[in-house]
This record gives structure tokens, C-alpha cells and sequence, in this order.
């Protein structure tokens, strides 16, 4: 079951790095980029894992999706600078999803290789003190800690000095309540996966 798990976090992971080129509306006021609805499901993976599988196979998980982000990363930028055919006539829509900016690549990388190892580090050590009891608590804890580490380093790095104080402050209210509120609703999921793990692998 840790492969799938395994596999599945880490083409999340790459995954939410192309959404992220959408933003979306949730009213006037609030925007999120694509990749934001991916938090419901990544996170909790990987406290799924750390819970049972325990810290040191959760360290692996993050290490391997770091390396596979930045192998995409350089590949993707490899194939955009090709020469396009002259029947593709769409290059410049394809370097706008798949471009990017290295800006944001390395706000994205930096943000997540902290914040999913604090998570990890979180998560463990309210383990370690509470015991194997309220896996809710130190689900939520975790995620909505790292989260907030996360979303102040990506914001940050991404985007200061490019957009008024004022609107990157905008910009880190929406997404963190945003994933506060995801970290809560996950909750069931991660139970249900924790179940499911344990079970196939007894």
C-alpha cells in the first residue's frame, strides 16, 4: 500500500505545479490558483503515511517528491525549447501552462520541501506525546501549520516586490483560510485511508 501512496502524493504533487498556471474565482474578493484544491488530498497523504508507515518513510516520500519536481521541471523546460514541427502550431499556449516562471518554480520548491517536513515533524512529535489516540488532532495541527508555513514562503518568494503588500497580504488570507478549511474537511479521508492502509497491509 506505501508504493500507491506513494505514487499517488508524488503526481499530485506534479500535478498541482501545472494547475497552479489557473487561478480561479470564488467571489470577487478571493482567488486561488488551480493547484489549491489539490491540499485536500495531498497533505493528508502524507500524514497518512507518516502515521502508518511512521516518520522515516514519510521522509523518503518528501525526498522523492522533491527530486521528481525538479527532474519535471528540467524536462519540461527541455521539450519547451525543441523546435516545435511546423504542424504544432500552438507552442506559445504550451509554454504559458507548462512555462512558468522560475520564481515560482523555486517559491513552489522551497515552500514545499519545508512545510510537507515540518508537517512530518509535526505530526510525529504529537504522536510521541500523545500516543497513537486523536489522529484527527495531529492531522489538523500539523497541516494547518505547515500550511501556513507553506503559503508564506510561496507567496513571498513568488511575488514580492512584483505586487503591492497589500494584495500578497490578500492573496495569503484567502489561500491559508482556504486550506484551513480543507485540512478540517480531509479529516474523514485520512481515518478512511489510515483504515484502508492497515488493512491491506495486515
Amino acid at each position: 500500500m506505501l508504493y500507491y501512496l506513494n505514487g499517488i502524493f508524488v503526481g499530485f504533487l506534479i500535478l498541482s505545479n501545472i494547475l497552479a498556471v489557473k487561478v480561479f474565482s470564488v467571489n470577487e474578493w478571493i482567488m486561488l490558483p488551480g493547484a489549491a484544491i489539490l491540499v485536500v488530498v495531498t497533505y493528508p497523504l502524507i500524514d497518512v503515511i507518516t502515521e502508518v508507515y511512521g516518520k522515516e518513510a514519510s521522509k523518503r516520500t518528501v525526498r522523492a517528491g522533491f527530486i521528481t519536481q525538479i527532474f519535471a521541471a528540467l524536462f519540461i523546460y527541455i521539450v519547451i525549447a525543441l523546435p516545435p514541427a511546423p504542424a504544432f502550431t500552438e507552442q506559445a499556449a504550451f509554454e504559458t501552462i507548462l512555462g512558468g516562471s522560475v520564481r515560482v518554480i523555486i517559491a513552489s520548491l522551497v515552500a514545499y520541501f519545508i512545510s510537507v517536513n515540518l508537517d512530518v515533524y509535526i505530526f510525529s512529535k504529537i504522536k510521541e506525546r500523545l500516543g497513537a489516540k486523536r489522529l484527527w488532532l495531529r492531522n489538523n495541527a500539523s497541516t494547518m501549520v505547515s500550511q501556513l508555513i507553506d503559503t508564506a514562503l510561496f507567496v513571498t518568494i513568488a511575488f514580492y516586490g512584483i505586487m503591492p503588500v497589500s494584495v500578497l497580504v490578500s492573496i495569503f488570507i484567502a489561500q491559508y483560510a482556504f486550506k484551513f478549511v480543507a485540512s478540517i474537511i480531509a479529516t474523514p479521508l485520512v481515518y478512511a485511508l489510515v483504515f484502508w492502509a492497515r488493512k491491506l497491509d495486515a
